[in-house]
């Protein structure tokens, strides 16, 4: 199987020869599409055909099936075309998997939000079961026969009395002329070959060749390289340049000052651009800038809690979940506890830092990016440099990781605004410095939690109150200082955390912030659940309970919760390690779909604590590879570890106190304990897979804590060797 990433007219070239070919898509309105296309080569061009598809199939049996989700490192370059071959009958070594490149026919063509499998489980494979019933259609009527007693299997239609069998290919000018089901049957679950199944994953092989293409990879005719010097006082605005001396060195091609335009805010730059990387990168480290850092000089995270923490006493604004009355509970409680819980500013970090090559020559511009949103790119894109959408060509290509930061388009952008500027391709490239101090990253939040017991320890009052940065504000300029922001709500809010408590009220109080932001794995799901189940935590050892019974009981109306608790006790042999006195902390939470959770055992050691072992469940409904949600739950929570006990991001003069992996260091894997993941099987509808795993590990990290040294772990980051 291919995982060639074609172009456009590549694709329409190889194309131009088949003849008919079967072509199914979805419509805007989600309707099934499907028509014969019959491309031919004009003047030795491709004749410009829209191709509204997920699958193609030629007459000699080539089967095609497009890609609408970008990868980057997820898994949707098998999840989406296994949710096709599975009601199409095809195996991952019959198909060549192309990923789509912004046409809006396709729908979403973007990731994020863990949104993936579980928007896409029904409307691709309708898409795939719809030419299976038409390819069955075609043949049963070649054969006279019942269309009951044919199936599909290994890109055939088979004739189950005769055993007598027709090629996708053979049947495909017939199947092309039929109308296209609206409601295709799908298969039912026991019957899946594909999905639910440890299949190996078909871009892995290329990324180990080291024929895979990712955004750092990308070459074409006549680029440029670019690197963007950006004021170490985050917003600082340029005065003025060595520009003559930086222009004269070896290689450089051009020195000018640029921008970095973000949702919030354009600020200042200035860009060096070469004939290659090695050449800009040199030149850059000799300008000298006069930077104007008036106004932006005192920003500061030390200055950002002092005010989130000043506004801890107010009420904020509530949330509509608002369950009985919880000043009346307190009132009545024979117990209140109170605690604040901090999360620091933090950075994405991948691997593979910010790049992009662009190629602007008059109202046009291609475009050649590791982004999590292709139809967002050519919408940004477009507008930045006002011209029309359709003169926007985008090139999709492997992200080398990004955890939200590649949704996030101002290095797509610096490269359109350096790329005109020389009226060349050129190709920018951000260095680990340039990432780690300019963000944007995920905001450091306060949380401030209430809550109050009655004589016989059950939890009668609840009030958790959210303050901090509000993305939705920052970044898509929604005003949300008097409305409370309901995308910081999840895990806590009455939809993802049913605990049932008869008096309750969750509150957002915004803090707002110049530093750049924006989601990161989990987005507030993972700063909110750090705070909610550690203090679940501490309000059942204040009523005397075993914290999964305190747990259990709030959630007894709840069967899928409730069922992951206990099967989580059983793989993580709970109970029995608590009676034996083991230091067992436990966690869960609800996030993007899907319910995870977590039994960390550690060991006393010193003044800290040793982890021993994490175990882990997580319910997200059907899936499509196990070995994918195994996956990447483990690295959730490898990333939530090395958010919780590795240096965080820091502001201090206007400027990040962390340059590089010397001092923004993640978890190692000599650091990393034994990890088990288990996963509930049930026939629910599918949920998130990305994030949910990351928001109950550092709780029941916490909580496991406490339980070994009696310290109550309520700011991040922090110690093992001394955790309090």
């Amino acid at each position: 199987m291919s995982t060639y990433i074609a172009t456009r007219r590549e694709f329409l070239k190889i194309m131009s020869h088949a003849g008919a070919v079967l072509a199914i898509g979805i419509g805007p309105a989600g309707s099934l599409l499907a028509g014969p296309r019959k491309l031919s080569l004009a003047d030795g061009d491709a004749a410009e055909t829209e191709l509204n598809t997920f699958i193609l199939i030629t007459p000699d049996n080539k089967i095609t099936i497009f890609n609408p989700r970008p990868e980057m490192g997820q898994g949707t370059w098998q999840s989406m075309p296994a949710l096709i071959a599975e009601e199409l009958g095809v195996t991952f070594d019959q198909i060549d998997i192309r990923i789509t490149s912004g046409d809006r026919r396709y729908g979403t063509q973007s990731v994020g939000g863990s949104g993936s499998v579980r928007f896409s489980w029904l409307p691709l494979r309708k898409v795939g079961a719809a030419a299976r019933e038409m390819l069955i259609k075609a043949a049963a009527k070649r054969w006279n026969a019942a269309e009951a007693d044919c199936y599909t299997e290994k890109a055939k239609v088979m004739h189950r009395p005769s055993g007598k069998s027709f090629s996708f290919g053979e049947l495909v000018a017939d199947a092309a002329a039929l109308e296209v089901p609206k409601e295709p049957k799908l298969k039912d679950p026991k019957d899946f070959t594909i999905i639910g199944k440890a299949i190996p994953r078909p871009d892995v092989p290329s990324k180990v060749n080291g024929k895979a293409v990712f955004g750092l990879d990308v070459k074409v005719p006549g680029m440029l390289y670019a690197t963007i010097q950006r004021c170490p006082v985050i917003h600082g605005k340029v005065v003025r340049f060595n520009e003559a001396e930086v222009a004269a060195m070896p290689g450089v091609k051009a020195v000018f000052k640029t921008e970095r335009k973000m949702p919030h805010k354009a600020v200042d730059a200035v860009a060096v651009v070469a004939t290659t990387y090695w050449a800009a990168l040199k030149a850059r480290q000799v300008l000298q800038i006069e930077w104007d850092n008036a106004g932006y000089e005192n920003i500061s995270t030390e200055q950002y809690f002092a005010e989130c923490r000043a506004k801890a006493a107010q009420d904020g604004n509530s949330y509509p979940d608002v369950v009985g009355d919880v000043k009346s509970g307190f009132a009545r409680a024979a117990k209140v506890l109170d605690a604040q819980y901090e999360t620091p500013f933090t950075a994405h970090a991948p691997i593979e830092p910010m790049c992009a090559t662009v190629a602007v020559s008059g109202n046009k511009a291609e475009v050649w990016a590791p982004v999590q949103g292709t139809t967002d790119t050519i919408h940004e894109v477009s507008e930045y440099l006002g011209i029309p959408r359709e003169n926007v060509t985008m090139h999709n290509v492997f992200m080398g990781g990004s955890f939200g930061r590649k949704g996030y388009l101002d290095f797509v952008l610096e490269a359109a605004a350096v790329s005109k500027n020389v009226q060349a391709p050129v190709k920018l490239i951000w260095t680990r410095e340039d990432d780690l101090g300019n963000g944007p990253y995920r905001p450091g939040m306060l949380n401030v939690v209430k809550g109050g017991l009655d004589a016989a320890g059950n939890l009668i009052a609840w009030e958790h109150k959210i303050i901090g940065a509000s993305i939705k504000h920052q970044v898509f300029k929604e005003d949300t200082s008097k409305v409370a922001d309901d995308w910081a709500s999840e895990t806590i809010d009455q939809a993802t955390s049913p605990y049932v408590i008869p008096n309750r009220r969750q509150a957002f109080n915004l803090n707002d912030t110049p530093i750049p932001i924006v989601w990161w794995r989990s987005v507030y799901s993972s700063t909110n659940a750090f705070a909610q189940e550690s203090f679940v935590d501490e309000m059942a050892h204040a009523a005397g309970k075993d914290p999964m019974d305190f747990r259990l009981e709030m959630l007894k109306n709840e069967p899928r919760w409730t069922t992951l608790l206990q099967f989580l006790a059983e793989k993580s042999d709970y109970r029995a390690q608590r009676r034996a006195g083991k230091a067992v902390g436990i966690a869960i939470a609800h996030s993007f779909g899907s319910t995870a959770a977590y039994a960390v055992t550690v060991s006393k050691k010193d003044m800290g604590v040793v982890i021993e072992k994490i175990v882990g469940v997580i319910d997200c409904g059907q899936y499509v590879n196990p070995d994918t949600v195994k996956a990447q739950t483990e690295g959730n929570a490898v990333m939530a570890l090395s958010a919780a006990l590795k240096p965080a991001i820091t502001f201090a003069g206007g400027e990040a106190q962390e340059s590089n992996f010397h001092q923004f260091n993640l978890l190692r894997l000599d650091e990393t304990p034994p990890i088990e993941i288990h996963i509930i099987e049930n026939r629910e509808n599918p949920g998130g897979v990305g994030e949910p795993g990351f928001p109950p590990l550092t709780p029941a990290l916490c909580n496991a804590i406490f339980l070994a040294t009696g310290k109550r772990v309520r700011k991040l980051p922090f110690d093992l060797g001394n955790p309090g």
